[in-house]
């Protein structure tokens, strides 16, 4: 058993709460631009004033409307400012938010409200608010549904609840917030129900405040004042939700943006100083700069200025780059990089990464662009981030050290443990699950991971999803998984195998890149990846990816047999979750067939 802990830091007082920075900024900083809001196809500053007087005022009518401490409020939006003002909002009148996912079906929403118990709902759209009426005879503890789009500025919802509220004095929500301790619940947040019904994490606002400022202390140089941070993962995810209350805390200036199709044209326009992102989006980056180069004839040059960045990272950590490699870094700098950090709007710092693993020549390659990547790891259980390489300590290949406070175990059975402030203390109405969880104190992840001497974990995959073959080889799929995924040409991997004689894979096209590769290979335009499943150039494209993950395991690990799925799994299909997890048992139910035919000789 190996064990690591980070030194706490200042301990979080037990009559604070997420509400109170909403008044400090306000008061000591109020003309900083806390947000830069999209409104008619520009960004407009609101400030840290302002911000505190539309929380107070959304706060009012929040409680005229009988929000009680302690009730639930529910969320259910893409990412955007108005998100967080209600974050805080709900926080100042005493109660607890409630975030669902804005692609949820109508029985997944059902599910949350119910089982929340919430008492009112945030939506976004109107198409969010028939969502939940074809289901809301069945919530009768369901008082209210606010939608955000439909008034002057589309603050429907915001004007509603601050008309709502007018006549309400002001000490009365200050009444109301100072209230709420630092144990209280803050939030309960549903896991995305990989392997059944989602769960309800409580976090606390003590949970939520130690996130906050083991971030703040990892990210001196991000996380300054005057830097500026662009949100496009969904809030609903934990990951963001740190992040926003966090940059917010900082006053580094945060912007919202949720279409993702707009993100490089909002990147151009908004320059942040940093950017918060699930590894598959460095992927995109990454592929799209490739596939540009290629097209437009200057394949070459990228691939030696790739390899360049690649080194020159590398070299960082065995004593530095050597003159001619600098020589040579310099060169492909005016030629490739400054491109690319133009493309991320010219100003980026530096970047964090969760929800998966990197992989580590996209780490170097970012880090030797000039943009690196921080990977870090964590669960909803632990309010975000429980480990995170930082500005001062980065180990490309490792999820980084324990953020301060917390204290990282590796169980004998390879299990990772973690315990502190960070650490959630139980699931909403499942007492079952919660004991099953947590052990004194120390919350069983479900991970496997190694611990080096320095105390930066590595994660080697998922207890629950080690495959056992028919000879009794134990493989984790994740590592093949990853590295099938950082293929421009693969969208999604899933390793099959248990109880087989061997290990299998099912592909799935990236419908981006396909049409290029169809163009490369002399291919019609109008071929569907159906039409091409069994086309001897696609299969040894896929088999060129298939060899480079075989490289990182044992021959018994190896994947010796793939097939090439005709569509993409989907979040409508219910085969991934919205932050892109697999549902492996979905994926097996839907493809049964698929897996047999691996099998069937």
């Amino acid at each position: 058993m190996r064990e690591y802990s980070a030194p706490a830091i200042a301990a979080v007082a037990d009559d604070e709460n997420m509400s109170d920075v909403v008044w400090v900024n306000a008061e000591r900083f109020g003309d900083t631009v806390s947000f830069r809001r999209q409104l008619d196809g520009s960004w407009r500053d609101v400030t840290a004033k302002e911000f505190a007087a539309q929380v107070l005022a959304t706060a009012k009518g929040l409680v005229k409307a009988g929000v009680g401490q302690g009730d639930r409020v529910a969320l259910m939006s893409k990412t955007r400012y108005e998100w967080t003002l209600f974050d805080f909002a709900i926080w100042a009148a005493g109660a607890v938010s409630v975030p669902i996912y804005e692609t949820s079906s109508a029985e997944q929403a059902h599910w949350i409200l119910t089982d929340s118990g919430a008492k009112a709902l945030v939506v976004e759209t109107a198409e969010h608010a028939a969502t939940v009426e074809s289901v809301r005879g069945r919530m009768p503890e369901l008082a209210h549904v606010w939608q955000i789009e439909g008034g002057a500025g589309n603050d429907a919802a915001v004007d509603a609840l601050a008309a709502l509220g007018a006549d309400m004095a002001d000490d009365d929500v200050h009444a109301r917030r100072r209230a709420v301790t630092a144990d209280d619940t803050a939030t309960i947040v549903y896991t995305s129900g990989t392997t059944g019904r989602p769960k309800g994490v409580v976090l606390t606002h003590r949970n939520l405040l130690a996130e906050v400022r083991a971030d703040i202390k990892a990210f001196p140089r991000i996380m300054s004042s005057g830097n500026s941070l662009l949100l496009f993962l969904p809030l609903a995810h934990i990951l963001a939700r740190a992040i926003a209350v966090t940059a917010f805390t900082a006053r580094v200036t945060l912007g919202h943006t949720a279409d993702i199709k707009d993100l490089v044209a909002d990147l151009g326009t908004f320059r942040p100083t940093s950017v918060v992102a699930v590894p598959r989006v460095f992927e995109k980056v990454y592929n799209g700069a490739k596939l540009k180069a290629h097209a437009g004839g200057k394949g070459k040059i990228f691939d030696a200025a790739e390899a360049t960045a690649v080194e020159y990272s590398r070299a960082q950590d065995t004593g530095g780059p050597g003159l001619g490699l600098r020589l040579k870094h310099a060169v492909f700098d005016k030629l490739v990089y400054a491109k690319l950090r133009a493309a991320l709007g010219g100003r980026c710092l530096g970047a964090v990464s969760g929800g998966a693993p990197l992989g580590d020549r996209l780490a170097h390659f970012f880090r030797g662009v000039g943009v690196p990547v921080y990977e870090g790891y964590g669960l909803t259980e632990t309010s975000a981030a429980a480990h995170v390489n930082t500005e001062d300590a980065l180990k490309v290949g490792t999820v980084g050290r324990p953020v301060a406070g917390t204290s990282v175990r590796i169980a004998d059975d390879g299990e990772v443990l973690l315990k502190g402030d960070v650490v959630f203390g139980a699931y909403w109405n499942n007492a079952q699950a919660t004991g099953e969880s947590l052990e004194e104190g120390w919350f069983h992840t479900g991970d496997l991971g190694q611990l080096d001497d320095d105390g930066f974990l590595k994660i080697t995959g998922r207890k629950k999803e080690i495959i056992v073959t028919a000879g009794g080889k134990n493989v984790a799929p994740s590592g093949l998984e990853d590295t099938l995924k950082a293929d421009p040409l693969i969208s999604q991997a899933m390793v099959v195998g248990d109880q087989r004689p061997f290990i299998g894979a099912l592909v799935t096209i990236d419908e981006e890149f396909f049409p290029t590769w169809k163009s490369q290979h002399g291919k019609p335009e109008g071929a569907t990846v159906s039409d091409l499943a069994d086309d001897a150039d696609l299969r040894a494209s896929v088999q060129a990816a298939v060899d480079q993950a075989n490289e990182l395991v044992s021959q018994a690990e190896a994947i010796k047999k793939f097939v090439i799925l005709p569509q993409d799994f989907t979040e409508a299909g219910g085969e991934i979750t919205p932050s892109l997890k697999l549902k492996r048992n979905v994926v097996s139910k839907n493809y049964a067939n698929a897996i047999d035919q691996l099998y069937a000789k």
